[in-house]
């Protein structure tokens, strides 16, 4: 096994005591004092995630936007400079090489990769290339920190000499934060009002040294990270969407621009389009509070299998067993109730409209 990787914050993590598992190729913090703990203060304070293992891969050049436009799913010639846009990579069958963010900067692109998939990625857009366009993997040379909850702003705003509400949901900004100028934008994967810190890997264990002093901060492990994404309905690579799964299925229509000129994967997608899908990503409660979902069991209907789960858990906001997972399209309108196979017993589900949490306070 290839030797794993350690990002700049590693120490912070050792010294406050985290439970440290091995995570797409990183030793990563899984919590610090529990998850159902770190999940509730970042719903009400400010939770802060050390998110540097995330691979940004930078496009320049004269044709980067032809380029950008051509291997993604969303459209980024609708993006206005300092803009991000959430989007995926598609492969010819429109299918899922990942999930990203696309930022749109000064000069050139950035392209905000999942950890586990930095490589493969990094291969696949090489792969790709056109004449016009320089590509260079930057994910081990950038720190980032999530900063997330309904207290993000205010505290914050106590460090960075920049106005902070002036930027809007998916909006980035350089601002000043300890007298060095770095990127930040209002993006997150919680519900929650938030920001997204880069910087070089020595600025970064500064910036995280500085928000701890703060009452209103605790550090949140990739436990509660889990747990806050599910909430919302987001989903998560190698879960609930990947190379087996397409677009259009996994409910991620709106970031797919099929009236886009061409791009990876739009004659695939046109041709299920019309042919229509056979199943579709779906959020479920169960019943019982006792009842837990996890990723892999079976979904029934009547005594007939009709799918899978794909991300499940217990719900720190809601106090009960929340999931997602793929069913046949007849058995995916909202209130179908539905039995998820959980150690050998059926035990009753409804399927709802996500998101499940409904309170958060991401400002869009």
């Amino acid at each position: 096994m290839p030797e794993l990787r350690r990002t700049p914050l590693y120490e912070y993590h050792k010294q406050l005591g985290a439970k440290i598992v091995p995570f797409a190729g990183f030793e990563m913090p899984i919590q610090f004092t529990s998850i159902v703990e770190e999940h509730r203060w970042t719903r009400e304070n400010v939770g802060m995630f050390d998110v540097s293992h995330m691979g940004e891969i930078i496009i320049r050049g004269p044709k980067a936007l032809d380029f950008v436009y051509y291997i993604t799913s969303n459209d980024p010639s609708k993006l206005e400079v300092m803009q991000v846009q959430y989007s995926a990579l598609p492969t010819e069958k429109g299918t899922v090489v990942d999930d990203l963010l696309v930022y749109r900067l000064e000069d050139h692109f950035m392209l905000v990769v999942n950890a586990a998939n930095i490589e493969k990625d990094y291969n696949w857009i090489l792969s790709h290339k056109l004449e016009g366009v320089e590509i260079e993997n930057k994910s081990y040379e950038i720190g980032e920190i999530a900063f997330q909850g309904p207290k993000a702003e205010e505290v914050l705003q106590r460090i960075v000499e920049d106005d902070l509400s002036q930027i809007s949901y998916y909006w980035a900004k350089r601002v000043k934060i300890l007298s060095k100028e770095m990127l930040i934008s209002r993006t997150g994967y919680t519900g929650e009002d938030g920001f997204e810190i880069y910087a070089d890997n020595e600025t970064i264990k500064d910036i995280w040294g500085k928000l701890m002093e703060f009452d209103e901060v605790k550090p949140v492990g990739l436990g509660a990270r889990d747990t806050l994404r599910l909430e919302m309905g987001y989903c998560l690579y190698g879960n609930d969407i990947d190379e087996t799964t397409n677009l259009l299925e996994a409910g991620l229509k709106w970031i797919t621009k099929l009236d886009k000129e061409d791009f990876i994967g739009k004659e695939a997608l046109l041709r299920i389009q019309e042919k229509g899908l056979k199943r579709k990503r779906v959020g479920f409660v169960m019943r019982e509070k006792r009842a837990i979902p996890r990723p892999h069991l079976k979904i029934y209907k009547d005594g007939e299998e009709i799918g899978y789960v794909t991300s499940g858990t217990f719900s720190p906001s809601l106090s009960i067993g929340i999931g997602m997972g793929y069913v046949k399209k007849e058995y995916s309108k909202k209130e179908t109730e539905i039995d998820v196979e959980i150690r050998g017993k059926f035990e009753k589900g409804e399927i709802v409209r996500l998101p499940f949490y409904k309170e958060g306070t991401v400002r869009k």
